[in-house]
């Protein structure tokens, strides 16, 4: 007898974001500087405005575009270094489906808060 197992919420949710992700990361060639000025798409409750340059404002735009963007989404408004690079801090702030998405396809990406940028 074999009995077929339902995928929890928590699997159902990971492969959704997984199946959005780039191919690689080096595919992420957005801004790194000035500012980003996301679709309704993205943005469809808020905030659509964001400066590079203020942390608090990049961190507040990955956090969007990573739960909200679809790939062309990813692939147009993330930096393959700024997402490197604040992903240790990032990776608390988002959900563990959507976080444990990202880094079961990109083992690159650092998870030690000691490497993260201001």
């Amino acid at each position: 007898m074999s009995a077929s197992r339902t995928p929890s919420a928590f699997e159902m949710l990971r492969e959704q974001y997984a199946l959005r992700l780039p191919a690689s990361l080096d595919e992420l060639t957005g801004p790194a500087a000035g500012t980003v000025d996301l679709p309704l798409h993205v943005a469809w409750s808020g905030r659509r405005s964001y400066g590079l340059g203020q942390p608090r404002s990049r961190m507040s735009l990955y956090r969007t575009v990573l739960a909200e963007g679809q790939r062309q989404d990813l692939i147009t408004f993330l930096d393959r270094g700024l997402l490197i690079a604040q992903w240790p801090v990032l990776r608390t702030l988002i959900s563990r489906p959507l976080r444990d998405a990202w880094e079961n396809r990109f083992p690159e990406l650092p998870t030690d808060k000691a490497t993260a940028a201001a």
